[in-house]
């Protein structure tokens, strides 16, 4: 993302983000699409010069559906892209890996979350210096820390502090670019049901409790009352690569110890560079709310019932679901129908910082915004920029000799590989960002509701998405819980 004005005073400059790259291994074909056609053209080639005419009929049901799968689309893909992703899933659903069942009479492994698929290997670890929890991944060599937000509205104040605000954040994840040892950041924003404590707290405080009928009617309306809205939890979750720590965890003793004392200087810069963004540190996650956190992602009918008593629903070895479900298109858990999209396309004209504000305030609807930024440091930055330059250019030069006319979308990606180039040579960071969305409903009808409402609210910021297909278990993982986890 680059600035393409220039800021006036107080006034604020639109952004412009880089387009999705779509370059393939010759002539924008990806390995899938090249392989196919490879097939089709080599088994006619073949026919052609042995057996003639008539070989190229008998060989027509090997290159004909190779040529066709490689050019048609479904879904925003080519159907040959589709292959292994439909293999895969069709694999899990033989192995019976497409619905998960708590096996209540088996307790966990001690210090394991309870969570199904590839997440079921998390472990946990409680640090004693700053009493945070601390997710450890053995297969992706990351230990996580997530730390709970809030900020000011930023659409209410002017202009000049929202550009304020807006390049202490990008001061926060150039930061994150220049440690070299972090593995992955996921900013998550939830719409969460009130749950209507504060009318209790409020009372608690500023009531008169005299046992008249008044106080004794307004006590049981508070009693009784409902959700009356929603409110929104945002958290920050910070990765650290082992592998690339290797060295000083080595150096602060070793082991889990060494990389929590690694951790948590990442979590000390990563504490005074949001509160110098002005955003407020409501402290690093504990295991009790952690555990809450992922009850109400798997559950969130029972998030009411967490918020009203909060000694309930504390532990991490009962945290996780007690079924799951996966569709092709949906997952299904204990209470609630879930849906993830991805945020396939970001704005291709210039919008001002807060474009995301129909998918942040979309009412009604039970959302998880999930935004994973994954660091790149300076030098691999800079040789991948020089490898995007040099297969452009060949793209170019290649498409000029077989007569092809140079589109738009070409010239203006190599404008976007000059201007990251730029940025990175003025000190700025390259991270590359992915966006998910997942959406909660307690009906399939509500879910697909939901999902249009979400849909639209997307258009309205500017943004394309797409609804995941095949992979829904493995992205709502992603999406929903601030883990740190891939797809």
């Amino acid at each position: 993302m680059h600035n393409d004005t220039a800021l006036f005073g107080t006034r604020l400059a639109p952004v412009q983000f880089s387009r999705l790259t779509k370059r393939g291994v010759i002539l924008r074909l990806s390995m899938p699409q090249f392989v196919a056609l490879g097939t089709a053209l080599l088994t006619l080639v073949s026919a052609l010069y042995t057996a003639g005419a008539s070989g190229v009929a008998w060989t027509s049901p090997i290159w004909g559906p190779a040529a066709l799968t490689a050019v048609i689309p479904i879904g925003g893909r080519k159907l040959v892209e589709w292959v292994p992703i439909t293999t895969k899933w069709m694999l899990r659903a033989a192995r019976g890996q497409l619905t998960y069942r708590r096996r209540i009479m088996r307790p966990r492994p001690v210090g394991t979350l309870a969570l199904p698929g590839d997440a079921a290997a998390l472990r946990e670890w409680q640090d004693p210096e700053s009493g945070a929890v601390m997710i450890h991944d053995p297969h992706e060599q990351t230990l996580t820390a997530i730390v709970s937000i809030s900020h000011p509205a930023f659409a209410l104040v002017d202009p000049g502090e929202q550009h304020r605000r807006v390049q202490g954040w990008g001061r926060v994840l150039a930061g994150a670019c220049r440690s070299g040892r972090l593995a992955r950041i996921q900013v998550s924003e939830r719409t969460l049901p009130d749950s209507a404590t504060g009318l209790a707290e409020w009372w608690e405080h500023h009531g008169t409790d005299d046992d008249s009928w008044a106080a004794n009617t307004y006590r049981d309306l508070i009693e009784r009352a409902g959700p009356a809205g929603e409110r929104h939890a945002t958290t920050i979750s910070l990765a650290l690569d082992l592998n690339a720590a290797s060295r000083q965890v080595r150096a602060n003793g070793g082991g889990m110890r060494g990389a929590a004392a690694v951790l948590r200087q990442e979590m000390t810069a990563l504490s005074g560079a949001l509160r110098t963004a002005d955003l407020i540190v409501g402290g690093w996650i504990t295991a009790p709310e952690l555990a809450t956190a992922l009850r109400t992602a798997y559950d969130p009918a029972v998030g009411v019932e967490l918020d009203r008593h909060p000694s309930v629903g504390r532990d991490l070895a009962t945290a996780g679901p007690v079924a799951v479900t996966e569709s092709w298109d949906r997952l299904r858990t204990d209470t609630a129908f879930h849906a993830v999209l991805w945020i396939c396309e970001w704005p291709r004209s210039q919008v001002f910082p807060g474009f995301l504000a129909p998918l942040v305030f979309t009412n009604g609807v039970l959302r998880t915004l999930s935004l994973h930024y994954i660091p790149v440091r300076a030098d691999q930055a800079a040789r991948d920029l020089r490898k995007k330059k040099t297969e452009l250019i060949s793209d170019a030069h290649q498409r000029s000799r077989v007569g092809q006319i140079e589109d738009a979308s070409a010239t203006a990606e190599y404008g976007d590989v000059l201007q990251q180039e730029a940025d990175l040579t003025a000190g700025h960071g390259v991270l590359r960002v992915t966006g998910l969305i997942s959406v909660s409903a307690p009906t399939v009808d509500e879910l697909d509701a939901a999902v249009a409402t979400v849909e639209q609210a997307a258009i309205q910021a500017s943004c394309e998405v797409r609804r995941l297909a095949g992979q829904q278990a493995q992205a709502f993982a992603a999406a929903t819980l601030p883990l740190c986890r891939n797809v």
